[in-house]
């Protein structure tokens, strides 16, 4: 494999963002520091990347002007309802203020098992992507949510409006990678990892989407293998909207708390153009949705004897 191909899945981070460690030589195979992302690894090197120290630009208050509703908060944890154009983390290709500046901004104490970038946060929602979002203060808390999400005792469900509806439920379940041919999107490729995302049609165009992984561009990718796009995505739709507001909601997460035990189950609601936009009927659909990981489980499992029946 590729040295920066086996670095980007390590350090989940670009190509193009793995590509600067190695030019700069912050990147060593077997003692060596090697400067081309094309150097081939045959298996069984030591990898070695030497942190790169990067001067640190905080965001003025006036930068920070937006405002987040909390869902949930205890002295472990917390739940927010992220607005769509907010970026969760800094990153090397963003330099505004972002969900973790805010967080900072209002004192917050909070884990820092994702590093000084990632405090916080247990896991992300894409820059368009409104909704719940889960936000642990302490570490230990976080290791434990962490393990959930990997072993899918939580549960995310997502809300979303299509360019054409779908006409019954399906579950894609295909494997998931850096697309080969645009290194900014994702697609599903040979030899990615697992993904597997429950789609159900609600009204119209309007869709309920369940995920059992978390993989970047997960839902975006897996509709793209329906023949479907998100309104609003300008990236894997056909060009409309600005990337800055996505018509995909983080609807509602549930979670067994880790301090308590107690189960949680938290929803955001929808933001007002979401509202505005939905088909006749879209609202109250909603508001009947029965208990949806019960509900979510029992459509996974009629699909699932469908197939093995056919």
């Amino acid at each position: 494999m590729r040295l920066d191909i086996y670095l980007a899945e390590k350090l989940k981070s670009s190509r193009s963002q793995v590509g600067q460690l190695i030019k700069k030589g912050l990147v060593k195979v077997d003692g060596r520091v090697v400067t081309k992302g094309g150097f081939k690894l045959k298996g069984g090197e030591k990898v070695e990347v030497e942190k790169a120290e990067t001067p640190s630009v905080k965001p003025t208050p006036q930068e920070i002007d937006f405002d987040i509703s909390i869902l949930y908060e205890d002295p472990h944890l917390m739940v927010i309802n992220k607005p769509a154009g907010v970026v969760v983390h800094p990153a090397p290709s963003y330099r505004g203020a972002t969900l973790v500046d805010w967080l900072k901004s209002r004192g917050y104490t909070l884990s820092t098992i994702g590093g000084e970038e990632r405090v916080g946060i247990v896991h992300r929602l894409d820059k368009g992507t409104s909704g719940a979002l889960l936000v642990a203060k302490e570490n230990q808390t976080h290791l434990k949510l962490a393990e959930q999400l990997k072993s899918r005792e939580m549960g995310r469900f997502y809300l979303m409006l299509l360019n054409q509806p779908l006409k019954k439920p399906v579950i894609v379940d295909k494997p998931i990678g850096r697309n080969p041919k645009d290194r900014k999107k994702m697609g599903v490729v040979a030899g990615g990892r697992e993904a597997k995302t429950l789609f159900i049609p609600v009204v119209e165009n309007l869709v309920l989407a369940k995920l059992y992984t978390g993989r970047t561009h997960q839902i975006r990718v897996h509709l793209k293998e329906l023949g479907r796009w998100i309104l609003g995505d300008n990236l894997y739709g056909k060009g409309e909207g600005d990337g800055e507001r996505l018509f995909l909601h983080g609807y509602q997460l549930y979670f067994t708390h880790p301090v308590t035990g107690s189960f949680q189950i938290v929803t955001a609601p929808l933001p007002d153009y979401f509202i505005s936009s939905l088909p006749e009927g879209g609202k109250k659909e909603i508001e009947s949705l029965p208990f949806l990981p019960k509900f979510t489980e029992e459509v996974a499992k009629d699909l699932q004897f469908k197939k093995v029946k056919r």
